[in-house]
């Protein structure tokens, strides 16, 4: 036997040994990364893939994913068609870009994000065109018994957009959420400010309950309701109404939940739907003995507080789901100088992070003026916008947050345990209840380039994210590449 065929076999004969003590020291998983940056100069881009090694562990500034510990199941991500949105999807583009925008946004083949939650408003919002309900009788006196209730101020733009929506993605989950009861039905007799009179729960009940029957017949299912848009809260210019815990826990307990529930098909209850600074609100309606067994989750906005918040009102109540249903980008502290970085942080990942099941941006489009709007916030934009006189698209920061998370974390997929790392680096894990995929998504708020490391099963890759970036990580745990 010659010397050469003697070293062969040694080196065979002790990687063999190598394998059994160790396993494959010889394979190396790759994994799929796609990165955006804060000035979009990157954008959603396919990178460099890592490769994992054999190691023990994550190094300095490392994140460990163990997927044997899984949390919650994930609804999804996505944004609200608002009046102003639908009419600019609608009316502002002809049927070629429409069609091309919705398969985008909507669509899971090619670079579709999949977006799978939404938000439409039962009647106006500041986001509309101008103020109305669903149920404005013409000489504006009372109408209990709902004979003059319509959906026909939706039919051409919400309705035909929404039905779009669910015709690309079928598994759209849709919530709806009132900014105000019918004038004749508060204290104030008007959409402006006030609350709702407690003679009219049991109206207002069957209000937000025909809403979702007439839907229904238009092909768009609604899978859960609030009762109250940012009840805490009396805008002065447009439709809004205050609506404390106590109010909610009656309106819920004593109506709209025994409503549904004789009903015996939903929709879902989500209470509060608003920010992050109180938590006693939606703590005081689940406290309530009547009201808890109709709620089903808790929806949280993020314009007052800290993320955070939701954690101990999970705990509290680990029964009831969590949901981040509005936080809008626009032209304010620290949105605009946080950029990309911030809203992936604090609405994809630290929301998930804890508890919740789905995140919604504000308006999914809105036109190069930010608007229409009637009233309320001048400054927001929307996930993408629409120039009104071209029907061009331009795509902003909550678009590529949104593409980073949903185009690759499927509905169903379980949220598993990951590591939180230093350096100004965020991040969430994901497993794929379809494949088994891994999703890791990390958000790079500082403005130097970060190295970091990620552990899995006795297995480590390191990579280096460009300063002020996001990044997907994508790999199957069972996948073995040979090299």
């Amino acid at each position: 036997m010659t010397r050469q065929r003697i070293r062969r076999l040694r080196r065979a004969c002790l990687t063999s040994a190598l394998a059994l003590m160790f396993g494959p020291l010889a394979h190396a998983q790759e994994v799929s990364v796609w990165i955006t940056t804060a000035d979009h100069e990157i954008a959603l881009s396919p990178s460099t893939p890592a490769r994992f090694r054999d190691a023990a562990s994550a190094g300095k500034s490392g994140i460990l994913i163990d997927d044997a510990q899984r949390f919650q199941e994930m609804v999804g991500f996505g944004a609200s068609l608002t009046d102003s949105s639908a009419w600019l999807i609608q009316h502002r583009l002809n049927q070629r870009q429409r069609d091309a925008l919705l398969e985008e946004l909507f669509g899971r083949d090619g670079n579709g994000l999949g977006l799978s939650f939404s938000r439409l408003t039962i009647g106006a919002s500041d986001f509309s065109r101008h103020h109305y309900s669903l149920a404005d009788a013409p000489d504006g006196k009372p109408d209990p018994g709902l004979r003059h209730f319509s959906i026909d101020e939706n039919r051409s733009d919400v309705i035909p957009v929404a039905r779009a929506m669910l015709a690309i993605n079928p598994q759209l989950k849709i919530m709806a959420s009132p900014w105000s009861a019918p004038g004749w039905m508060k204290d104030t007799n008007s959409l402006i400010q006030g609350t709702l009179l407690p003679q009219y729960y049991d109206a207002f009940s069957r209000y937000l309950l025909r809403y979702v029957d007439a839907y229904a017949g238009e092909g768009i299912p609604i899978f859960a309701l609030t009762v109250q848009n940012e009840p805490d809260y009396e805008p002065k210019d447009y439709p809004g109404m205050r609506l404390n815990a106590p109010a909610r826990a009656r309106l819920i307990g004593d109506h709209l939940g025994p409503m549904i529930a004789a009903r015996g098909n939903g929709p879902l209850i989500f209470d509060w739907d608003h920010n992050w600074d109180k938590p006693q609100e939606p703590l005081g309606v689940l406290a309530d003995a009547k009201a808890n067994p109709h709620v089903a989750a808790v929806a949280w906005h993020c314009y007052g507080g800290d993320v955070a918040a939701q954690s101990p009102v999970h705990d509290a109540f680990p029964d009831k789901d969590a949901y981040m249903t509005e936080c809008s980008g626009g032209d304010w502290e620290p949105v605009r100088s946080g950029g990309l970085p911030l809203q992936m942080k604090n609405i994809i990942i630290r929301s998930a992070r804890h508890w919740a099941r789905g995140a919604l941006f504000w308006n999914l489009a809105l036109d190069e003026n930010n608007g229409p709007y009637a009233g309320g916030c001048h400054t927001c934009r929307g996930v993408v916008t629409i120039d009104s006189r071209t029907g061009a698209v331009t795509r902003t920061d909550e678009y590529y947050a949104l593409a980073h998370a949903s185009r690759f974390v499927r509905p169903g997929a379980h949220r598993v345990a990951s590591s939180e790392a230093a350096d100004d680096l965020d991040n969430v894990a994901f497993r794929n209840a379809d494949d088994g995929s891994l999703v890791l998504l990390v958000a790079n708020s500082a403005e130097q380039s970060r190295r970091f490391s990620v552990g899995q099963e006795g297995r480590v890759f390191d990579y280096t994210l460009p300063a002020r970036s996001v990044a997907t990580f994508v790999w199957k745990p069972d996948a073995v590449q040979h090299d």
